[in-house]
């Protein structure tokens, strides 16, 4: 049986066209898919790409372990919340999965990765934490939603205080922190400007609509 995000029943009930993507229940388009790219162009448009996984690995040697596991150099993330896109390798150099990794603290990181090899991904990465004392914890609790458009920034801190809309326009691309209880990232894969926003799932449906 496919997987299911916490905006699955939300999907269905406005009427989005459900498929199988990676082994999870997703909305393809919600009618027309050239007005939907016409909003994110425009507009803003949001998507649940909850199907994502969120990892955290915390311990002293979280450095010289992501140094290991990823194609790109881990030691230049130096200011918090800043991001790096990389590959995930195998032991000979084979590239297991394209991601995103979060420098929280110097013991602590965070990793985005994709949903088709979510579980590939993380066996690969418990198998080797060990080694250097990194706790990974999947963060099941907690839902991706991306808000993508010329105009999606102000539509996603219209939903915030004035202290942490304030905080979240100031936040240069290419970095997240945590604001209001969500964790933000000034990131996302359609080449329009806007915020990915990692959230507990029970919120989902509230920024969603």
């Amino acid at each position: 049986m496919a997987r299911r995000t916490a905006l699955f029943d939300l999907h269905r009930s406005l009427g989005a066209r459900m498929v199988d993507f990676g082994g999870w229940d997703m909305p393809l388009q919600y009618g027309s898919q050239l007005a939907e790219h016409h909003a994110v162009r425009r507009a803003a448009g949001v998507f649940d790409v909850s199907h994502m996984g969120v990892v955290d690995l915390d311990g002293a040697r979280v450095r010289p372990f992501l140094e290991r596991l990823l194609a790109n150099d881990v030691g230049r993330l130096r200011l918090p919340g800043k991001l790096l896109y990389s590959c995930m390798l195998n032991e000979t150099g084979g590239v297991i999965d394209d991601l995103l990794a979060c420098f929280r603290a110097e013991d602590s990181f965070r990793l985005i990765v994709n949903a088709g090899t979510r579980d590939k991904d993380l066996a690969w990465i418990r198998g080797l934490a060990g080694e250097y004392g990194v706790a990974v914890t999947e963060r099941t609790d907690l839902a991706i939603l991306a808000v993508q458009g010329p105009e999606a920034r102000a539509r996603t801190v219209a939903l915030l205080g004035p202290a942490e809309a304030a905080g979240a326009l100031a936040l240069p691309p290419f970095f997240a922190r945590p604001i209001g209880g969500w964790f933000l990232s000034r990131t996302g894969y359609t080449g329009e400007d806007g915020f990915e926003v990692i959230l507990p799932s029970d919120q989902a449906e509230g920024l969603f609509r």
